[in-house]
C-alpha cells in the first residue's frame, strides 16, 4: 500500500508570509495543531506546528503579529511521494524523528500530509479484517 492511498488531502497550510498570529487562528479555527507551510508554486517549504508556536514564539516572548511563519516553521523537511510505501515512509518517521511527513506529487506540489495516527488507523482497520477472516475460517475461534 502507498502514502498516496491513506494521506489526508484536505490540507490546512499557512503561506511563507503569514504572521503567526494568522497561522494560530487558522489552527484554532480549524481544529488542527500542524499547518504545511507552501511557497507561491505550491510546493511545501516548511511545517509549522502548535508546539512551535508555543515554543518558538511564546517563551521567546516574541510579537505574534509580526513574527513570520517562516522564522518559526521547521524548514527542515522530509518530503514523501505519494507513490512510496507506506512502510517507507514509516521508516523515514523514525530516522527523522517525526510524526507527519508532507506527501508530494512526482512534481513536488504538496498534496497531502501523513501522519503516524493515519499509518496506525490503516493498520487498525487491516487487523481488523484479519481478525474477521480469522474467526469465519477458523472452526472452534471464538
Amino acid at each position: 500500500m502507498t502514502v498516496g492511498k491513506i494521506c489526508q488531502r484536505n490540507l490546512d497550510t499557512a503561506c511563507t508570509f503569514e504572521s503567526v498570529r494568522t497561522a494560530a487562528q487558522r489552527m484554532n479555527t480549524r481544529n488542527v495543531g500542524t499547518l504545511i507551510v507552501k511557497d507561491d508554486d505550491d510546493r511545501p517549504v516548511g511545517i509549522v506546528t502548535d508546539r512551535d508556536l508555543a515554543l518558538r514564539v511564546v517563551a521567546h516572548g516574541l510579537d505574534p503579529f509580526t513574527t513570520n511563519v517562516t522564522d518559526v516553521m521547521t524548514a527542515d523537511l522530509e518530503l514523501v511521494r505519494e507513490d512510496v510505501r507506506i512502510e517507507d515512509a514509516l521508516r523515514r518517521m523514525r530516522a527523522r524523528g517525526v510524526r507527519r511527513l508532507p506527501v508530494v506529487d512526482a512534481h513536488g506540489h504538496c498534496v497531502g500530509i501523513v501522519s503516524m495516527d493515519d499509518v496506525l488507523a490503516h493498520l487498525a482497520g487491516e487487523f481488523a479484517v484479519l481478525g474477521r477472516l480469522l474467526e469465519t475460517s477458523t472452526p472452534g475461534l471464538e
